[in-house]
């Protein structure tokens, strides 16, 4: 690497040929553009044509797409920040919709604007009629988190005026009060769709939020439209709310993970928030991302007693058991949101009584944390190990996880919609390419290429070859395993 001067550095790239191309190093992250990357040409090594190159990142594991000043990570040494602000202070000092402030418009609210944002958030907590009919037309057993995506993209249609598709593809960009508007609606109706979707799959019916004057915190209303049932004064324990709003806290914002980049990417389309909200959630439900603390109940019933961990982990060293909540992507020291966490689950504990699976996590940690076979692999419990012991804790079903997760997480979502909305001004006046149009990652293509299109008859059948190939064979709904025992007569 060469230094050019105080200010930047670059790299010296030469190719086969002997051409040196001069790549700029920013500041900051340490990253190079792209674009600079474009300006090298290679010739392919099939038809020896030149070629732009492109940087080939499958997972997208080393490719940054945007500029952020949210969220503030270092993995080596265990730092989370929003805004600069340390995680640990914010979970202690703060709450929840505050941090919500913060993500979004980049500075901590005075006394007056917190009093006027929770006002307007609070006050748009009710959901249209047609929607929570909407709500009870799902199945009994509907998935919560697949009646929380409906329903928010349902929310497009309540709010045409806000749907940049049916009015102008700049109505966001440059009217700071539409895009608060939506802001306010999402963040206040996002935990009542979240209730209903609850007491749907518990066939119980739908509670309205708590009175503006009662001055329920966030967390708190939440959980009054979860759990009230005749009660006409119904108060959530104080000591659950407060851990519910820390652990929304730890989750309101994580940098740009999956459901985040998809976030980016739909806004990048101009659609309406409501679509680009249950996108993202629906990013989030998969299993990979948002069914880690569900996998940690499952993992600590699986092991079923402290007599069997030790058992549990020589499999896990031996590669037959897959130990779930230690280690992260990102953070290669303890996460700082586990650490939160587990002191706030103690609390928990204190208040509603110790779960068996409790004790065999407090256990798995302490035994994990001091053996130098997973000490020595940097893994450490991660915000899923304890957020998933606190939610069984609480009494929640396991599918109502991956939408605890959502929830807070919308405040990140609604930060990360805001900021690219505003950068786009200021990419345009840097001229970079690509910064304000449509997010298009590229592909490396590697499959045939100059094909002649054969008549049916000279086509081979090499499905028996290729199991992925297997079209048109499939099983037919809850009826398949009755369909499929000896002696049926079907046509496959």
């Amino acid at each position: 690497m060469s230094q050019s001067n105080k200010d930047s550095r670059y790299l010296i790239l030469q190719t086969p040929s002997k051409e040196e191309y001069k790549i700029t190093v920013h500041e900051g992250d340490v990253a190079i553009l792209a674009k600079d990357l474009a300006q090298i040409k290679l010739k392919t090594s099939t038809n020896q044509e030149e070629k732009q190159i492109t940087s080939f990142d499958p997972g997208f594991m080393n490719t940054a797409c945007c500029e952020s000043t949210i969220t503030y990570i270092d993995g080596d040494k265990g730092i989370l920040r929003y805004r600069g602000y340390p995680i640990e202070q914010l979970a202690e000092k703060s709450n929840f919709l505050e941090v919500a402030y913060l993500l979004i418009y980049g500075e901590l609210p005075t006394a007056t604007q917190l009093e006027t944002w929770q006002e307007r958030i609070m006050s748009h907590t009710y959901i249209h009629v047609t929607l929570m009919d909407y709500m009870k037309s799902f199945r009994y057993d509907a998935h919560p988190m697949s009646m929380f995506i409906a329903t928010m993209a349902a929310m497009s249609t309540e709010y045409p005026e806000s749907n940049p598709t049916l009015t102008r593809r700049d109505l966001f960009e440059f009217d700071h009060r539409a895009r608060n508007q939506q802001i306010f609606r999402i963040l206040g109706k996002a935990p009542t769709i979240a209730a209903c979707a609850y007491r749907h799959r518990i066939g119980r019916p739908y509670n309205y939020p708590t009175e503006s004057s009662r001055g329920y915190s966030y967390t708190e209303n939440f959980l009054y439209m979860l759990d009230r049932l005749s009660e006409p004064d119904y108060r959530p324990s104080p000591a659950i709310a407060k851990a519910l709003d820390v652990l929304f806290i730890v989750h309101a914002d994580h940098e740009l993970n999956c459901s985040t980049a998809a976030m980016r990417h739909l806004t990048s389309t101009r659609v309406d928030p409501y679509t680009a909200v249950a996108g993202a959630a629906g990013a989030l439900y998969g299993p990979l991302h948002g069914g880690a603390s569900e996998a940690v109940v499952r993992m600590l019933e699986e092991i079923g007693s402290v007599d069997k961990i030790d058992e549990f982990l020589s499999g896990v060293k031996s590669k037959t058991r897959r130990l779930m909540g230690f280690g992260h992507r990102i953070y290669k020291n303890y996460d700082p949101r586990a650490k939160i966490l587990k002191e706030y689950a103690e609390k928990v504990f204190a208040e509603v009584g110790r779960d068996p699976l409790i004790d065999i996590a407090v256990e798995l940690e302490r035994r994990a944390t001091q053996d130098d076979y997973f000490v020595s692999r940097k893994l450490y419990p991660n915000v899923d190990f304890y957020s998933g012991i606190i939610y069984r804790a609480c009494g929640f079903p396991l599918d109502m996880y991956p939408l605890l997760f959502a929830l807070p997480r919308i405040a990140g979502w609604l930060a990360h919609w805001y900021e690219s909305l505003r950068e786009e001004k200021s990419a345009a006046k840097a001229s970079i390419p690509g910064a304000t149009h449509v997010m298009r990652a590229r592909q490396t293509y590697v499959g045939d290429v100059n094909k002649e299109l054969p008549s049916q008859e000279e086509r081979k059948d090499i499905s028996n070859q290729n199991k992925s190939l297997a079209a048109l064979k499939t099983y037919h709904s809850n009826l398949s395993k009755r369909r499929r025992a000896p002696g049926t007569a079907q046509r496959v």
